[in-house]
């Protein structure tokens, strides 16, 4: 019998004993046993932290990213393996999908946050603030990677999504991580595994992989380490409550299953479009991955007048679900993960029926296809009504975590927030309309219970990614009894694995630990225009102060008829009684031209390709006719450029093979009483030195 491997501390092992055995939830049969016994839990930690988490740290945020990038481009190259061992799972193709190439696709996502991120070990957060009317003294706000380990316990559903959309996020932020999948399938995750330490793309010590019991793991916890786990409420409870967690203050992010919901909108009928959206919505949640979803549609809530019609349409949707081998290209449903959990399932179904009645599917009988119904962990979509959701409390405490669902009449959408309410925390909620109105009320009256919320209609329904879907760009996570915590989101998912300190000082001291240019700090005089230098050459601080000039009337007037801004602050014979302005005024773009004439370099070819954008532009000091300006131009942040593979020869005609950065410049516009008369960042994309 073959047994899994935990890989840690740098070597595959396995664990002590018999351990526990592990089946095809399709046909029954024994695949492999795992055990983590005799595992040294404090040196599987211990090694992470200072092996995997120092060479992570020395690493820059686009180092990193692109590592993730590599990561996700390897692991595409074995699918079909890992898709042949997904089916003894249970799951069908379209199950696996989501589970191994979504899993690739979180790493993909995360890897391109890195252009979000500056090339450093660190990064700033949020806005810099001058603490001193002398402009001498400052505050701003760093992130740094946590010195510990992250340790992920995760749920059986989705063994490699489960996995990679979290290490995605921790390797980004630059710390190691612990994998402790869900024993029932873990083999799937150890192949995926493999195939990463195999791959040598990943610094050792940055993934450790236990599969079985996790121990004593989380007795060896410290202040610096992130746990996160996905599962069941009642677990979650427990793993929060452990004691090391609670004495060195460790943050844990909780995922849990939750009651989610789906509400069908007043004005929705027979005869619209979303009536048969709504339908293929719920019968979709409940048959993906067998509704082994932490954020499928438990609760269905329909007008009370469109009840009957509505559990029917959804009975025949049902009806047309083929269930069996999810190896038979005709089969849309495969099994659940195994025995156990089809006995679980069955025994909240019984809960649920003390108010519920079944209109759909049965817990006795199944009619699968090239399968054996009771050797497989096969069970019938059950779709159960409840006709007094007001009175009920099992329905909204009470998970089946299968293919069940409950439908319930509500009168007005009042109601419908309130009972959506009653599930007290959910990871989602969907509400199918066509009336914008119902769906501004209905988002931001429950959107204190829910993580994220799908407003669905026509408009979207052929991109919609679905109820049930996280996106790695969009926080994963909800309040109450779906664990109040909060996974992905960007850059929101990344700041979780970091640590948030305030620094203060003088703006050209923070410059200098920040490496990004402070306002009032000083510049560094470079000899030379900073235009003439190349990407490497640049320092951040390199400033000059261009010479000046007048702006005239006739300046202001012939921008007006060249740009066709003929703005009455920009007239002549504007009266000026009553407004902001004493005279006619200088557009703000003129102005900026103007700064742009002052600072760039001349006529001869230079490191600058070309300019690439502008942020925070603003004009802060009317200038008038008769003013005099001159700009303070200053290198404040340098970004890496992906290199492109150049293909055609036409790209490298349009220079598309030369390597290069972005450089942030912070633009000042003073006039001549050495007021700041408008601030910009500027973007240029500069050439690299030719070695």
């Amino acid at each position: 019998m073959n047994k899994l491997e935990n890989y840690i501390t740098g070597n595959w092992i396995t664990g002590d004993g018999d351990g526990q055995q592990l089946y095809n939830a399709v046909t029954g049969e024994p695949i492999a046993t795992a055990s983590t016994k005799g595992l040294d839990f404090a040196g599987i930690t211990n090694y992470a932290r200072t092996v995997g988490n120092p060479a992570l740290r020395k690493m820059t945020f686009h180092e990193r990213g692109n590592m993730l990038k590599a990561l996700a481009l390897h692991l595409r190259n074995h699918l079909d393996k890992f898709y042949k061992i997904s089916y003894q799972t249970g799951a069908t193709k379209a199950d696996s999908w989501v589970d191994i190439e979504g899993g690739i696709g979180n790493l993909f996502a995360n890897a391109s946050l890195r252009r979000k991120l500056p090339d450093e070990t660190f990064c700033m957060d949020g806005e810099s603030h001058i603490l001193g009317q002398q402009n001498t003294f400052m505050g701003t706000h760093i992130m740094v990677p946590k010195e510990g380990v992250a340790i992920h316990i995760n749920a059986f559903n989705f063994p490699v999504w489960g996995m990679l959309e979290k290490i995605a996020v921790n390797l980004l932020a630059g710390m190691p991580a612990i994998v402790k999948p869900a024993t029932v399938t873990s083999y799937l995750t150890e192949a995926f595994v493999k195939e990463i330490i195999a791959s040598k793309i990943l610094p050792e010590g940055a993934l450790q992989l236990i599969c079985g019991n996790a121990g004593d793991l989380l007795d060896h916890v410290t202040s610096q380490d992130v746990v996160t786990f996905t599962g069941s409420a009642t677990t979650g409870l427990m793993l929060k409550s452990t004691p090391y967690i609670l004495k060195e203050a460790v943050p844990i992010t909780m995922e849990t299953d939750s009651l989610n919901c789906i509400i069908l909108g007043e004005d929705i009928t027979p005869a619209k479009p979303e009536w048969n959206i709504f339908v293929k919505e719920v019968r979709k949640e409940m048959t993906l991955k067998a509704g082994q979803r932490c954020t499928g549609i438990r609760r269905i809530f329909v007008p009370e007048n469109k009840m009957e019609d509505m559990w029917k349409a959804i009975s025949t949707a049902l009806s047309q679900t083929t269930i069996g081998n999810p190896l038979n290209e005709k089969v849309r449903m495969g099994s659940l993960a195994g025995q156990a959990q089809r006995k679980e399932v069955k025994e909240q179904i019984k809960k649920l029926l003390a108010s519920s009645q079944i209109i759909y599917g049965s817990l006795d009988s199944v009619e699968v296809v090239d399968a054996d119904a009771v050797k497989g962990a096969f069970l019938s979509p059950v779709l159960l009504m409840n006709d007094k959701p007001f009175a009920s409390q099992e329905v909204h405490s009470v998970e089946a975590f299968g293919p069940v669902s409950t439908i319930m009449p509500y009168k007005n959408l009042e109601e419908a927030i309130l009972l959506s309410k009653m599930g007290k925390g959910s990871l989602c909620s969907s509400i199918v309309t066509a009336d914008n109105a119902i769906a501004k009320k209905y988002v931001i009256s429950a959107a204190t219970h829910h993580g994220r919320i799908l407003v669905l209609n026509n408009e979207c329904a052929a991109e919609n990614t679905g109820h049930g879907s996280p996106l790695p760009l969009l926080v994963h996570g909800g309040p109450g009894r779906a664990g109040g915590g909060e996974e992905m989101g960007g850059l929101r998912g990344v700041k979780h694995y970091l640590q948030r300190t305030a620094i203060q000082g003088s703006p050209t001291t923070i410059t200098a630990i920040t490496n990004v240019y402070q306002p009032h700090a000083k510049g560094n005089n470079p000899g030379q225009h900073p235009f003439t230098k190349y990407f490497e050459e640049l320092q951040i601080g390199d400033q000059i102060i261009t010479q000046k000039r007048t702006i005239t009337s006739d300046d202001i007037n012939k921008f007006a008829d060249l740009s066709g801004d003929h703005f009455y602050a920009h007239n002549t014979l504007t009266d000026f009684t009553g407004t902001m302005f004493e005279q006619q005024v200088a557009h703000g773009y003129f102005i900026m031209s103007i700064a742009a004439g002052l600072f760039v370099d001349g006529y001869k070819k230079n490191p600058v390709l070309l300019n690439y954008g502008m942020d925070e532009l603003r004009f802060t000091k009317p200038v008038y006719p008769g003013s005099e300006i001159y700009i303070r131009f200053t290198c404040k942040e340098k970004l890496p450029n992906d290199i492109r593979v150049v293909e055609k020869e036409a790209d490298k005609k349009r220079g598309d093979n030369i390597e290069k950065g972005i450089v942030k410049w912070y633009v000042e516009i003073i006039d001549q009483t050495n007021e700041i008369a408008g601030v910009a960042t500027i973007l240029t994309m500069v050439a690299k030195k030719m070695v």
